[in-house]
This record gives C-alpha cells, sequence and structure tokens, in this order.
C-alpha cells in the first residue's frame, strides 16, 4: 500500500508516494532518479549504497522509506556545493581512489560521515571506520591514503 512520506533529500524537501517498506535505495534510483548510490548486496553488508541519515552513514539498501519519514538524507549527488568538491570528494580524485567506481560513492559518503566527527583521526581508526565499505578492485590503500588526506584537510592535521 502507498503512502506519502515527506523527508529532506541533499537540502531539500521532497514527498514521495511509494509503499513505506520499500528500501530508500530503490526510491532513491527508481523514483527520484539518483543513481549515485549504487546497489551492491542488497543485504547491507557492502557498503554500496550508503547515504547519511541525519547525518549518520546507512546502508539504504536495508533502510525502508518509512524510517526517513520526517529526516534528512544525504546522497552522493547532495555532497558537492555549487559545484566545488568537498574535501573527501577532492581527497579520493587527487589520490585516484577508484577503479571501477562501483563502491565510490558509499565509501565517500561513509568516509564523510566518520570525519564530520573525528577529522583527527589515526590510520587505524579509518580502518576500522571505513571496514563496512568493500571494494573489490583492491584500491584500499588509496581510500585510506584519501580519507586521512581529507580529514587533515578538514582541520584534522596531525
Amino acid at each position: 500500500m502507498k503512502a506519502t512520506v515527506s523527508f529532506m533529500l541533499n537540502g531539500k524537501p521532497v514527498t514521495v508516494e511509494s509503499p513505506r517498506d520499500r528500501m530508500l535505495v530503490w526510491v532513491l534510483r527508481d523514483e527520484l532518479g539518483l543513481t549515485g548510490t549504487k546497489v551492491g548486496c542488497e543485504a547491507g553488508l557492502c557498503g554500496a549504497c550508503t547515504v547519511l541519515v541525519d547525518s549518520e552513514a546507512m546502508p539504504s539498501c536495508s533502510t525502508v522509506l518509512g524510517d526517513v519519514a520526517g529526516k534528512s538524507v544525504l546522497t552522493i549527488e547532495g555532497l558537492a556545493i555549487g559545484g566545488k568538491l568537498n574535501p573527501v570528494q577532492e581527497a579520493f580524485r587527487e589520490h585516484n581512489a577508484f577503479q571501477c567506481g562501483y563502491c565510490t560513492s558509499g565509501m565517500i559518503m561513509a568516509a564523510w560521515a566518520f570525519l564530520k566527527k573525528k577529522p583527527k583521526a589515526t590510520r587505524t581508526e579509518i580502518v576500522e571506520a571505513m571496514e563496512g565499505n568493500l571494494c573489490r578492485c583492491g584500491a584500499h590503500v588509496r581510500i585510506l591514503d584519501a580519507v586521512e588526506s581529507a580529514g587533515k584537510a578538514m582541520g584534522g592535521a596531525r
């Protein structure tokens, strides 16, 4: 049964007519046309579909639409402001922290959420924070370098 669900999406109010139990990733991709959020395992284990819900990184493949009612959702499409990449996006670009790119949006969203809380994170803390995001191509070292660099750019210089 369809329901009306309203929430903030990338800083703008949206209202969606969809079943409350529909997975957020499908609402974002199919109903709202935001295809930057990727579908990976569909079990909340790979991190490809990571978005921020009220500033917390969450797998959108295991988050139902009803759970974001009245909340703020941030996707990769909403991260750059005025065409300017945010520090994590810029660091991923600078460090070539991607190969096929499939995991990249989820990695960036998870890193952004983590670094907003802890920009002075150690390499070990970064590794632990990024454990829920998998890269099949093996770009992990470049990803960790990018997250570490972004933390420094966000004021976390050690």
